[in-house]
């Protein structure tokens, strides 16, 4: 589960950015927040991959 509190830790890194921008209405904490979610998809990209591998690997290994 390794991955799991990645990506944990990842969102919650997010957390004052996003409150200072929706709350707050801070402009700068917008661009931060674009930032960050670029990030998100990156990570969530990554992770898509390992699945596919991971079921591929299963798959090879169940033939």
């Amino acid at each position: 589960m390794g991955r799991y509190e990645e990506l944990h830790q990842l969102i919650s890194s997010f957390e004052a950015d996003f409150r200072k921008f929706y709350e707050k209405q801070n402009k700068a904490a917008g661009t931060r927040v674009r930032k960050h979610m670029g990030e998100l998809k990156k990570f969530a990209q990554q992770i898509r991959q390992e699945v596919q591998e991971v079921k591929q690997k299963m798959k090879d290994e169940g033939q």
